[in-house]
């Protein structure tokens, strides 16, 4: 019976999307995160999301390599890449490694035990490819297969996004996604009636996942992908510009999401971790956009920013 390795990288929530690259970057199967915030009840109120919970900064990174691979390689350039990313400053905590080995069948049950159909919005629900899952009347449903994703809209940033998504959408909009990982963020816009959407991620890897996603759901025609470094050389105006990535990125696109966005258009920002909060927020305000919605979940924040010459709406982080 074939064998699987498993590779768990416990490192800051805040690094989990760039860890969870690394893992694919180095012939991961499959990753999956367990993160405390996942399994807590959410609640929502005032237009917050909000977890009065303790929560650990910790959360765990998990990879499935082929039998085939020498782990000991993987293992090294695990840490190489991790070592890099702490000398551009991202925060990885107390990170450590462990491994061990899986048969074909506990992989199979390891990988699909962290999704099952997860309902976002009154009517958006988050499908595995492989559940047999019937939706109820009116309700939307997006398939997803995780296998080399970085999103399943099951974490809290992805939820967070799609509800900030649900709440400017009215139909007819062009959306730029920025990151887009799996492509959750751009099948959930065209589900909500977006009439063109652009998608863009760095990864080459994350656009070919992206698309084999799209290939699974309806009304994604109207969506493009390609490889693009975040804003820059886009042309594209829209009325909405969506990007769940880390907060040091975030803050580098703020300029050029103002440059693109039309009048009274939306900028929506995720992935944020708590102590990062107000470095984001200034980074959009000096960009001259107004801070319309804040959304906290645990120790996550999300918000939407509006491009309006009317500076009386601005709340207070």
């Amino acid at each position: 019976m074939e064998t699987w390795q498993e590779v768990k990288v416990f490192v800051n929530r805040e690094v989990q999307e760039a860890v969870s690259n690394l893992l694919i970057e180095t012939g991961s199967q499959g990753v999956a995160i367990e993160d405390t915030a996942d399994y807590l009840e959410q609640e929502e109120r005032f237009g917050e999301i909000l977890l009065e919970v303790e929560q650990s900064d910790q959360v765990t990174v998990i990879g499935y390599y082929p039998d085939t691979m020498n782990l000991n390689q993987v293992l090294n350039e695990i840490r190489t890449g991790l070592a890099k990313m702490e000398n551009l400053g991202l925060n990885l905590g107390e990170w450590h490694l462990d491994t061990q080995n899986l048969a074909e069948n506990d992989w199979a049950e390891q990988w699909k035990k962290y999704y099952e159909p997860t309902r976002i919005t009154h009517d958006l629900t988050i499908v595995p490819s492989w559940t047999d899952y019937a939706p109820k009347e009116g309700e939307k449903i997006i398939r997803l297969d995780p296998g080399m994703a970085f999103g399943t809209g099951t974490h809290p940033t992805t939820k967070m996004s799609l509800y900030a998504l649900s709440q400017v959408l009215r139909g007819g909009e062009t959306l730029l996604d920025v990151g887009t990982g799996s492509g959750v963020l751009s099948i959930a816009a065209a589900l909500l009636g977006a009439k063109a959407i652009y998608a863009y991620d760095l990864d080459e890897v994350a656009v070919r996942v992206a698309k084999e996603n799209m290939a699974l759901n309806p009304k994604t025609d109207k969506i493009t992908v390609a490889t693009g470094d975040l804003l820059r050389g886009v042309t594209q105006e829209a009325d909405v510009i969506v990007a769940n990535i880390l907060a040091d990125i975030l803050v580098q696109l703020t300029d050029d999401a103002y440059r693109l966005l039309v009048d009274e258009g939306y900028l929506i920002l995720s992935g944020i971790i708590a102590d990062k909060w107000a470095m984001v927020e200034a980074s959009a305000l000096a960009a001259g956009l107004v801070l319309e919605t804040h959304l906290i979940q645990g120790e996550w924040h999300a918000a939407i920013f509006k491009k309006t010459n009317d500076k009386k709406g601005v709340i207070g982080g």
